[in-house]
């Protein structure tokens, strides 16, 4: 009995603080209700114009105004009856479904979305009512705290509870933003399509909805056009399921042409201004971009951005003429990662072509004005890559003087040594790469066969650089689109991987900066309206290749005596005065061609082709190299003159590395070091490495029985 009685003073006792802890809890949760809530705004006038400050884009003298974020706010109130309902149903299907069910807050809705994230781990839906996002839009802001939901949701309940559905859903269309300075929906159909709001048709009123989650981001001016327009089809289809449309509404609308107005909003530089602002946008968000003034200062050169577009404007009919459409340039300072300059394309105002070329399909145009193929391309580079195989073998011990035989080669054990075949006994592919020419030039030094581009001895380097290694001086480099890494092979030197020219310019900057990396840089500062710093660079060099190692390449490809018996003594290489480092790239078929080059302050990458893929006419540096010249031409001579310094004399290497061959040579290094570690010279045996006897059995019986190669290239005097 006594047991009984403790039991129950003790459930008394513990009744007693459950009860006063719920109270403590429900008043904790009024007095935080009541604090956030106090002196809300009343949601009376939602037509009046906030005030804005614009976030102003300038370049790195702060002088050169690039471009105005909400500069100018257009906005035009029209009637609730003067807008299409395509538009209105569009963004009832896309933004609120149950608008007219709810009551200012989509607790289905909210569950839903929850649900869907929660279950597919993304955060791909949303939960905020029509009446919710123009409360965000008037009053509050995108910041994501505990307050401004709580008075979102007090500020919605009660607009829902004072004015009818028809008023509010009005004042959303009037009140939010498009985009390119327009606010609501008829200044948006103006600005996109030059129509009133009530003339849209299907297909434009579901690509205006499309815009709304994130203006900049579909801008139909912008990188993301074809982003745009596929989440136009996504909007269809769901008002097709809404019972919006009918099925053969939804079909014509997804096959309708949209054509949108020229973009008139005045910017410079456009392709490195959208880069820029892609990174706000990311960091701060539109909302706060509108609404706080920010400036921003690039570090954009406004004199070199403009001559390298008009060198590229002024080179494209001589380009189109050679098939190529398209052309983008980067201009960068390799102690600093600043980017002095950036074009993406050859024309960012032009229209795309072919007539009819189909934005939406990655690929179905030659030229495409708004894909900026410097930052967002990802192209093969050709040789342009060799330097970074070259650079990985210099690292494990190899010099500029190493010897390699430029001859007929099969790379693929499993295949005839002769080099003739196309598959092997197990039926795997046969690999036996040509030089441009298809000549072969017997034995050649690693510096005469990066300088002179040739293929064969190139794959030979990679072999012995290996592929994991010069994977990762890439990405030292600070290359990252080469992430494949199970399926590249020996063909990865002549450009088998995927890399864009931002990051590739970047990477033959570490050679320029002795071997310290920055990551391309864009801000050098960022201020209020009040000249408070809010954000400024501090990006500071990482070493990530060895002093020497980063000097050797450059007196490398500098050496234009050299390059000169393929590519000539006064090829566009070449800078006569000035000390240049350079290289080619070619893909197969000419489908793209690079140019990159440096000197001790500035490094030049160059990329021309087609959108599509289309190959071009290309020949050598017949199209690419011209344009670089010219850029790198009037930068050097405008500036100090800087050579490179050179590399320290090597010493305690083997004679072989340094390329002092003995009487009889048996045409492959292989013979006389281990490639795993060529400072501790060990002559291998054919058992030990299938490789080993493709070069040295193989080929050397078949160029003693029939093969042939060209006398060897005259000894080149290094440059100092």
């Amino acid at each position: 009995m006594e047991t009984k009685n403790n039991i129950k003073r003790i459930l008394i006792i513990a009744g007693k603080y459950l009860a006063f802890l719920f109270l403590a809890g429900f008043l904790l949760i009024l007095v935080l209700f009541i604090y956030y809530t106090w002196n809300l705004p009343q949601p009376e006038k939602f037509t009046e114009t906030p005030f804005i400050q614009s976030t102003k884009i300038y370049d790195n003298t702060g002088k050169v105004l690039l471009y105005d974020i909400y500069g100018e706010e257009k906005r035009e109130i029209v009637s609730f009856d003067k807008i299409s309902d395509n538009l209105k149903h569009a963004v009832l299907a896309s933004e609120d479904s149950r608008f007219y069910q709810h009551g200012g807050i989509d607790f289905e809705g909210i569950l839903r979305a929850a649900w869907v994230d929660l279950t597919s781990q993304t955060k791909s839906q949303g939960g905020s009512t029509i009446t919710q996002q123009l409360i965000r839009s008037v009053y509050l802001t995108n910041q994501k705290s505990i307050a401004r939901k709580i008075r979102e949701v007090v500020l919605s309940i009660e607009l829902e509870g004072k004015y009818s559905k028809d008023q509010i859903f009005d004042w959303y269309l009037n009140e939010i933003p498009f985009g390119e300075n327009a606010y609501g929906a008829e200044a948006a159909s103006q600005t996109y399509f030059s129509k009133p709001a009530s003339d849209l048709s299907l297909a434009e009123a579901t690509t205006l909805t499309a815009i709304i989650p994130a203006p900049s981001h579909y801008s139909p001016y912008g990188p993301n056009k074809a982003e745009l327009l596929q989440k136009k089809d996504v909007i269809l289809t769901k008002m097709q399921k809404l019972g919006y449309i009918t099925e053969k509404q939804l079909t014509e609308a997804k096959q309708e042409k949209i054509v949108f107005s020229e973009n008139i909003t005045s910017i410079k530089s456009p392709d490195f201004v959208m880069y820029v602002k892609k990174y706000l946008d990311d960091k701060y968000g539109e909302d706060y971009l509108r609404e706080k003034g920010l400036r921003v200062y690039t570090t954009l050169n406004w004199d070199i951005q403009q001559y390298t577009e008009q060198v590229i404007k002024d080179s494209d009919k001589a380009n189109k003429a050679k098939g190529a459409n398209n052309a983008a340039m980067v201009v960068l300072n390799p102690k600093t990662g600043e980017i002095l300059a950036l074009v993406g394309s050859k024309d960012y105002f032009a229209d795309s072509y072919p007539a009819g070329c189909d934005e939406k399909a990655s690929g179905s145009c030659l030229f495409d004005p708004k894909y900026d193929v410097a930052t967002m391309g990802q192209r093969q580079p050709g040789s342009s890559f060799k330097p970074i195989a070259y650079a990985t073998a210099l690292k494990k011990g190899y010099t500029a003087n190493t010897v390699l035989w430029d001859v007929k080669t099969e790379f693929n054990p499993s295949c005839d040594p002769s080099g003739d075949a196309y598959t092997g006994k197990n039926g795997t592919k046969c690999y036996n790469p040509q030089d441009y020419d298809g000549k072969n030039r017997g034995p050649v030094t690693i510096r005469t066969a990066l300088d002179c581009s040739l293929n064969i001895p190139s794959v030979k380097v990679l072999y012995l650089a290996g592929i994991p290694d010069t994977l990762q001086t890439a990405k030292d480099l600070g290359i990252t689109t080469l992430t494949d890494t199970k399926n590249y092979g020996l063909s990865l030197v002549l450009g088998g991987g995927d890399v864009n020219l931002l990051e590739m310019t970047s990477a033959y900057g570490v050679f320029a900066a002795e071997g310290n990396y920055i990551p391309p840089v864009s801000i050098l500062k960022i201020t209020d309206t009040d000249g408070n710093i809010i954000e400024q660079n501090n990006e500071q060099p990482t070493r990530v290749l060895d002093t020497q190692i980063a000097r050797q390449m450059s007196n490398i490809l500098s050496d234009n005596n050299a390059r000169a018996p393929i590519f000539g003594a006064n090829s566009p290489l070449y800078l006569p005065g000035f000390q240049v480092a350079a290289k080619t790239g070619t893909t197969q078929n000419f489908v793209d061609g690079w140019t990159i080059g440096y000197t001790p302050f500035v490094v030049v990458g160059a990329w021309t082709g087609n959108n599509n893929n289309t190959p071009t006419k290309d020949e050598g540096v017949g199209i690419t190299a011209p344009m670089w010249n010219k850029v790198m031409q009037k930068i050097v001579s405008t500036n100090p003159i800087e050579n490179f310094t050179p590399p320290d004399p090597i010493t305690g290497r083997s004679p072989v590395l340094m390329g002092q061959l003995p009487a009889g040579d048996t045409h492959t290094i292989l013979y006389y070091v281990d490639k795993n570690n060529p400072f501790s010279p060990q002559p291998q045996s054919p058992e030990v490495d299938p490789q080993y006897l493709l070069w040295q059995i193989g080929i050397y019986n078949y160029i003693l029985k029939s093969g042939q190669f060209l006398s060897p290239l005259p000894v080149a005097t290094p440059n100092p």
